[in-house]
């Protein structure tokens, strides 16, 4: 291990202290009245509650699968996988409890002006961006250090994605599930505004934006930072003299941790606005990352086009954000036609936002494409892992700015039910809008890094099963291709129907509050929030499950029954299918989401029309493919990606026919007893 390692672990820790000392000084910020204190106590306890149970669940899996790893492949994998899940876990947990302790000080701080509230919402999203990537970044270089075992690598990139995947389900049907129950009987059906204390699920509404877009994206994001860095790795052997090839991706990642704290100090609010300001410090940061990339590339393995695989990650990082920015923002001429095709009713709005989504794939796809052949062409596989490092590496103030968006929500939410002053509350909404557009550009960046880094995954694949090339006109190929095609439509549709069923016993329980908690509608008396916590959380608790063990079971099976050329059939198909639903249903929900926002501005007719009461139908519709489907399918695809990595030694072996017979048996059964049981979970619901 030479220097430069020792200062890739400088740059971990580096991360890790700042953090603490940036949590330290949020903490001495004052927190305002008792009553906005108790409002974000209550937000705080039930995420808390939440993740405690979400991690709970978790915990008995994971053993399980510790034990089968353990087993079937060694202790080092297996003890990998439980580094890479606990790593995961720890960054999504503390950065979620700085989200709910921040929120409150964010509204408090808006009393003095825009520039504090900014201050406190942006270092706290700074706080989870340094977890994710010191703890990643420690996690890689640490594991390898140790065991030197790249094999070994891949269990910590697989913990690091089983958590991830049930964060981002279960958070997203908790979120979405009180967003659509709270919008339809309150906004819909007794024109009550947004985070109104009146309606019951407001509470439960604000504590899904913390485990959904805070936990969840932050176990998103450490996946796909893990993930390339591991895969990286496995792909750099040999190229450089003394295992610097091997090194590179850590070092490169570090100097992404020091070029993306300078760009924290370019924040500042200015005559542009806070969005502005936002984006200048994820400009500095990607100029400073170029400056240290062409440093790396020259002294350190002396190859210059090292430095421009770099680049083409993090330009395409860049793009991709542009892109969805353009998509989603109510500025933005899509967007406001999706508004005044609300004009007509639901029906056309929903129409517009969906030919939006499809649309606005296009562009994604064209950006992807050229990354994967340029970087292809300047360093081979390597180089497509390295552009996926490179659009990671300053992923800390990426998650910054997407991170602040759901603090920012929460304490416009406190502001309103807290009847502040209207300077504190218009202050708060400007927030809150700007947040709007950088969550949705953070997913669209999400979606971006998922595709590269598994499209690196399954490079990783192909050399570690000996493929070379694939005969797609083979029918094994064109099975898995399929199979792989379909994963994530079953994925989204087991999601969406989550969202549906838990907010269709929200919507009963808010009606029931409304007509007999006496006095409710009036604000004179308080409504019940913790029922609508509670199921919620019962609710993605319970209907994270099928997802999930669908994403582990299909690569094992399709790998063991057909065979490796087939597996990689279902991973080209799980990928190709996977990166055009996300991307459509994420700028869907957003342009949906922002179309209302234009008409609640003053638009169109303004909040409270008909044309406004039509485009919150179409957010309604957009929730859950903005917030649960779309950025889970980032995870499905990593997922597969990282098991089909896994189980690679185990599908080269030459099962016997009959054995193929009982897997492929053995698996129909499960896979209907896991959606059977499913769908008897959801109907218990409704008793």
């Amino acid at each position: 291990m030479d220097y430069m390692v020792w200062m890739v672990f400088a740059a971990a820790l580096l991360a890790i202290i700042y953090a603490v000392i940036l949590i330290s000084v949020n903490n001495k910020k004052p927190s305002g009245s008792k009553k906005m204190v108790d409002i974000a106590k209550l937000i705080q306890d039930g995420a808390k509650t939440y993740l405690k149970r979400q991690y709970l669940s978790i915990a008995v899996i994971a053993l399980t699968l510790f034990v089968i790893l353990l087993y079937a492949i060694g202790i080092r994998t297996a003890l990998g996988f439980l580094i890479g899940a606990l790593f995961s876990a720890l960054a999504g947990f503390v950065g979620m409890n700085v989200a709910t302790s921040a929120n409150v000080k964010t509204t408090e701080a808006a009393k003095q002006g825009l520039k504090p509230a900014l201050k406190i919402a942006f270092r706290s999203g700074t706080i989870m961006g340094l977890l994710v990537t010191g703890l990643g970044l420690m996690a890689a270089a640490g594991y390898y250090a140790i065991f030197k075992d790249l094999d070994a690598l891949i269990g910590l990139g697989f913990g690091g994605s089983f958590v991830a995947l049930f964060a981002r389900v279960g958070g997203g049907i908790f979120t979405k599930a009180a967003d659509v129950g709270a919008d339809i009987v309150g906004k819909v059906e007794n024109d009550i505004p947004e985070d109104d204390p009146r309606n019951p699920a407001v509470i439960a509404d604000n504590v899904g934006d913390n485990v959904g877009d805070v936990a969840g994206m932050g176990a998103d994001l450490y996946e796909s930072y893990v993930d390339s860095l591991i895969v990286a790795m496995i792909l750099g052997v040999g190229l450089f003299t003394a295992d610097k090839g091997i090194y590179l991706p850590l070092v490169l990642a570090g100097a992404g941790i020091v070029a993306a704290i300078l760009g924290t100090f370019a924040v500042r609010v200015g005559k542009r606005g806070v969005h502005a300001a936002l984006n200048r410090g994820i400009y500095i940061s990607a100029i400073f990352m170029a400056v240290f990339a062409y440093l790396v590339s020259k002294y350190y393995v002396n190859d210059i086009n090292i430095f421009y695989t770099m680049i083409t990650g993090i330009l395409t990082g860049l793009l991709i954000g542009k892109v969805t920015g353009y998509y989603t923002s109510k500025k933005s001429r899509p967007v406001q036609q999706v508004a005044k095709a609300s004009e007509s009713g639901p029906a056309t709005n929903i129409i517009s936002g969906l030919s939006l989504g499809m649309t606005s794939t296009i562009a994604p796809v064209i950006i992807i494409s050229a990354a994967i052949l340029l970087s292809f062409y300047l360093m081979g596989l390597f180089g497509i892992a390295l552009a996926a490092v490179g659009m990671l590496a300053t992923l800390a103030i990426t998650l910054a700015t997407d991170t602040y968006g759901p603090v920012a929500d929460n304490a416009a939410g406190i502001a309103k039910m807290a009847n502040l002053p209207s300077e504190v509350r218009n202050r708060m909404e400007e927030l809150d809008a700007v947040g709007n557009t950088t969550a949705a550009i953070g997913k669209g960046f999400a979606i971006g890094s998922a595709v590269l880094t598994s499209i690196a995954l399954f490079a990783g694949y192909s050399l570690a099963v000996n493929l070379t090339s694939i005969n797609i006109i083979s029918p094994p190929v064109m099975v898995g291709l399929m199979l792989g095609a379909m994963l994530p439509f079953i994925f989204s549709a087991l999601t969406l129907k989550a969202v549906s069923d838990a907010a269709d016993v929200i919507v009963a329980e808010v009606r029931h509050q409304f007509k007999n908690i006496k006095g409710l509608l009036q604000g004179k008396a308080e409504a019940d929030y913790n029922k609508c916590i509670s199921i919620a959380t019962d609710a993605a608790l319970k209907e994270m499950i099928a997802p999930a063990l669908i994403a582990i079971i299909a690569p094992l099976v399709i790998g063991i029954v057909l065979g490796p050329e087939s597996l990689g059939g279902l991973l080209a198909g799980t990928i190709a299918s996977g990166f055009l639903l996300a991307i459509m249903m994420a700028n869907s929900g957003g342009a949906w989401d922002n179309a209302k926002k234009y008409i609640e501005a003053g638009n169109l007719g303004g909040q409270g029309s008909d044309v406004h009461k039509a485009s919150v139908v179409g957010d309604t519709v957009g929730d859950p493919f903005k917030d649960t489907s779309g950025p889970s399918i980032n995870i499905l695809i990593k997922l597969v990606s990282i098991v089909s990595l896994l189980i690679a030694p185990l599908i080269l072996i030459d099962f016997s026919f009959t054995v193929k017979v009982v897997v492929a048996s053995v698996s129909v059964v499960v896979m209907f007893m896991i959606l059977l049981l499913n769908y008897r979970i959801k109907r218990s619901y409704h008793v």
